[in-house]
């Protein structure tokens, strides 16, 4: 077999929509949540509502998310236009940041600056005693992978979870080195990434779509 027919099934054109939850009232105090599971704000629930209109226009095939409810709910919105059943897996969570989690930022920094400092550096850090980036990767790109080979040709995945394990997801679908996956910038509460097959695997079509430029406001900012 060729690298090229084996760098993906080239022809296949699909695509995988990485979307981000809508905005929860800890987003907007800029505490971090991590695997707390945190309801959306009455704003969250509109910004979900609005980008899943225009999700469905792209006529997805499945819907994937993680079982939190702030990423869960997003993903109902989406579903109740298409008639699309979700699968939830808690796979798909967010980053676990052990006593990171309910801190806002400036108590992280003011805490945890140093071990801050060094995440921020692209160093392997367990930010709280948590997860490292690439276990977040390690668990979520295969879920992923997995809903996207069931795709039909030209097929397109909608998967709904968090800033941080989308990033780290890309990253890893992109095969880039996890000290530049901090180059990939955070997503707005209810944007999303697009990932197309190539010829040579996954490509980044899209970054942090859907809307006007909004300040990202999460866990991963």
């Amino acid at each position: 077999m060729s690298a090229f027919s084996e760098a993906g099934k080239p022809g296949r054109g699909r695509r995988v929509i990485l979307w981000r939850h809508g905005q929860t009232s800890w987003n907007v105090e800029r505490r971090f949540q991590g695997t707390t599971d945190v309801e959306l704000t009455e704003t969250g629930v509109a910004q979900a509502r609005r980008a899943a209109r225009l999700l469905a226009s792209l006529k997805p095939d499945a819907i994937v998310a993680s079982d939190l409810r702030r990423a869960a709910h997003t993903a109902a919105e989406l579903a109740a236009l298409t008639g699309l059943d979700v699968t939830h897996d808690e796979a798909l969570r967010e980053t676990y940041a052990g006593v990171w989690q309910g801190l806002t930022h400036e108590e992280i920094i003011a805490r945890h600056g140093d071990e801050y400092a060094a995440w921020k550096r692209g160093e392997p850090v367990r930010r709280g005693g948590g997860e490292l980036e690439t276990e977040v990767a390690d668990r979520a790109a295969p879920v992923v992978l997995r809903h996207a080979e069931k795709l039909p040709e030209n097929g397109t995945l909608v998967v709904a979870s968090h800033g941080g394990t989308i990033r780290t997801t890309i990253g890893r679908l992109l095969g880039l080195d996890p000290h530049n996956w901090e180059s990939l910038g955070g997503l707005s509460n209810c944007c999303w990434s697009v990932l197309g097959e190539g010829a040579r695997g996954w490509r980044l079509l899209e970054h942090n779509a859907g809307t006007l430029p909004e300040p990202v406001l999460g866990d991963d900012d």
